[in-house]
């Protein structure tokens, strides 16, 4: 596929090619490397020990980052929104994330159509490199498998009981 046309396909994902280049996590750069950890070992807060992803989505821009539909609701933006404490490598474009990150637009979907309004991602709330600079321990979002979500429809999730209503939700409809 020529650049020209792999560019004017990330405005009309839907279909079922994804229109991103697969990369090998452990022949990017240093920089990436040191950063992303692939394949590395990462202890969760209890001790156990969980491998990183080692393959990555190349994402060469912020503009194909915005058009780039995961799911019919979901665009790979709101995945990959982070702040300036994520390595410095990855601020930067091409960014890198797991190719895990479909699979969590697609179970998002569910939600969403469980909760039947739109599920708000917060900035920094998707996937976070094990580089970020405040990540001590493994979590989900290192293998771009976790989102923090805010806010659902007009609903803040700022109170204890609408959290467990919306995580009960979100356990029934989810894989």
């Amino acid at each position: 596929m020529t650049e020209g046309a792999r560019e004017r396909n990330y405005g009309a994902l839907g279909n079922a090619s994804l229109p991103l280049r697969i990369i090998d996590g452990r022949r990017l750069e240093k920089r990436y490397r040191d950063a992303l950890r692939p394949g590395e070992l990462l202890s969760d807060a209890q001790g156990q020990a969980h491998v990183l992803p080692r393959y990555f989505y190349e994402v060469p821009s912020w503009d194909i980052a915005v058009r780039l539909q995961l799911s019919e609701h979901f665009a790979l933006w709101e995945f990959i929104h982070t702040d300036v404490h994520e390595a410095a490598p990855l601020r930067t474009f091409p960014r890198y994330v797991p190719c895990a990150i479909t699979l969590l637009a697609l179970a998002l979907e569910q939600f969403r159509d469980a909760v039947r309004s739109f599920v708000h991602i917060s900035a920094n709330g998707g996937y976070r490199s094990p580089g970020h600079a405040l990540t001590v321990h493994a979590t989900p979002h290192a293998w771009g498998t976790a989102v923090n979500i805010y806010r659902i429809g007009e609903t803040m999730l700022d109170a204890r009981d609408v959290l467990a209503q919306y995580a009960e939700v979100a356990y029934n409809s989810m894989p």
